[in-house]
């Protein structure tokens, strides 16, 4: 009993036995990385798919402003500030 209350003051209320040492490897974790040669394939789809966002993000842009013009020009807007 002695020794068991000693545990849970050491370690503290939430882990009454102290923390075990981990000698298997994560399931999610196949292999080391190796950083001398990097997953190209990867890296072309991470900054592809960047570029490809960007570029409709862009053109989105550029038909919205397209659009406010013709709206604009439709209903006769005369502020000379706005030009």
């Amino acid at each position: 009993m002695a020794a068991g209350l000693r545990a849970v003051r050491r370690w503290g209320l939430a882990a009454a036995a102290p923390p075990r040492l981990a000698f298997t490897r994560s399931a999610f974790v196949a292999k080391k990385a190796n950083n001398a040669q990097p997953n190209w394939l990867g890296v072309g789809l991470a900054f592809g798919t960047s570029a490809a966002l960007w570029a409709f993000l862009i053109k989105q842009h550029d038909d919205h402003l397209m659009e406010y013009e013709k709206r604009k020009q439709a209903r006769g807007h005369k502020c000379t500030e706005c030009s």
